[in-house]
């Protein structure tokens, strides 16, 4: 399955299916190959990024902001092939969902603030030397900015 198919498909479903869906396909994308830790450190990310609505006003489109996630940084004709790594993805992401679904002080944090991650074999972004809260696998995590949830 092409990532452009799956992105497609999240435009016409309803939109906690979507998101779900954008999720998963972010976790796969960026940490298919790492730890249960890891996948759900990147998917709280994703979270703390959609509740702070600085990205956008669903999953999908901060996932798919310009050069945050790999869904925009990858190419469309990508496919998501390994299906054992989909299923595992698909699963963590609704995990972190539920999850993310508690009031805060009730939420089991992998990366508590933190705001960004980067992979270390392929990214060297301007902020690496921000505060690193954790480094799980080949991905630290930063708190790059303090994000708060949007009120509202």
């Amino acid at each position: 399955m092409k990532l452009a198919w799956i992105l497609w498909l999240a435009s016409v479903l309803p939109p906690q299916a979507a998101d779900s869906l954008c999720l998963s396909t972010t976790v796969y994308l960026e940490a298919r190959n790492q730890s249960d830790l890891g996948q759900q450190a990147v998917a709280e990310v994703a979270l703390r990024r959609e509740e702070s609505g600085l990205w956008g006003d669903s999953m999908c489109e901060v996932v798919t902001a310009r050069k945050q996630f790999a869904p925009s940084l990858v190419s469309p004709n990508t496919r998501l092939g390994n299906v054992e790594a989909w299923s595992q993805a698909v699963t963590v992401a609704i995990e972190a969902e539920r999850n993310w679904a508690l009031p805060a002080g009730e939420r089991k944090e992998v990366v508590p603030g933190a705001s960004h991650f980067l992979a270390h074999d392929i990214a060297s972004p301007s902020w690496r030397n921000a505060y690193q809260v954790a480094t799980i696998g080949g991905h630290t995590f930063l708190k790059v900015q303090d994000l708060k949830p949007r009120h509202g």
